[in-house]
């Protein structure tokens, strides 16, 4: 299987191929819609994040700063094991969390909203509320989320020729999101959806070796 064109100018630095021929999960390339905010729990407070900070006239304020807790949460183990700390009691938890925010110089809303979940003990869920606000933003914007995993962090040459493929590939306005991924050794995954392209080292490693036990 041939890497996926997709993705390949940005996995291996050089110019974007056209979009013919990629291989991938799904449908063939083309205009997809805006992803969609998740249901369920982090549904509900994904909207009640949204609808706040609309009302308050900062949406756009609140929107970088969730994802900067995001990534916040995905770079810090510590955190994430406060977060998912059961012994702590809620006002421990709480209080910790909000100085953590409080340091990291997060504003009002985001740290009002914060402590509400700890109050009614969902810390463990505000990762995953976090990425359904994202999506969530991303739909009423009508833009594309990108999941793009990495072995190693990406270059701004790699960002702007996989941007370039997936404008190419029928995509419209996409906001990438990034992620490192160590067991990747190399090249990139790109999720769309519920479209994969895989274009990682792990994965043509894994193909080659089932061709050559097909071959023996």
């Amino acid at each position: 299987m041939e890497t996926p064109s997709v993705v390949q100018g940005a996995a291996t630095g050089g110019t974007p191929p056209n979009p013919t021929g990629s291989q991938s999960t799904g449908s063939k390339p083309g205009p997809q819609p805006a992803a969609q905010p998740a249901g369920g729990l982090s549904g509900r407070y994904a909207t009640a994040l949204y609808d706040l900070a609309d009302d308050n006239r900062s949406l756009d304020e609140v929107v970088d700063q969730a994802d900067a807790l995001g990534r916040l949460i995905d770079q810090s183990p510590p955190l994430r094991a406060l977060l998912e700390n059961p012994t702590l009691d809620i006002a421990q938890s709480r209080d910790t969390v909000l100085a953590v925010l409080d340091n990291q110089g997060f504003g009002t809303t985001i740290r009002h909203f914060v402590g509400v979940i700890a109050n009614n003990r969902r810390l463990p869920t505000l990762r995953g509320i976090i990425a359904a606000f994202a999506a969530l933003v991303a739909s009423r914007r009508g833009i594309t989320i990108a999941e793009v995993s990495s072995a190693h962090l990406l270059t701004d040459l790699q960002r702007t020729q996989l941007r370039a493929r997936l404008t190419q590939a029928g995509y419209g306005r996409v906001d990438i999101h990034e992620h490192v991924d160590a067991a990747l050794l190399g090249g990139l995954v790109v999720r769309i959806g519920a479209r994969l392209y895989d274009a990682s080292l792990k994965s043509r490693l894994a193909r080659l070796n089932h061709a050559m036990k097909g071959a023996a």
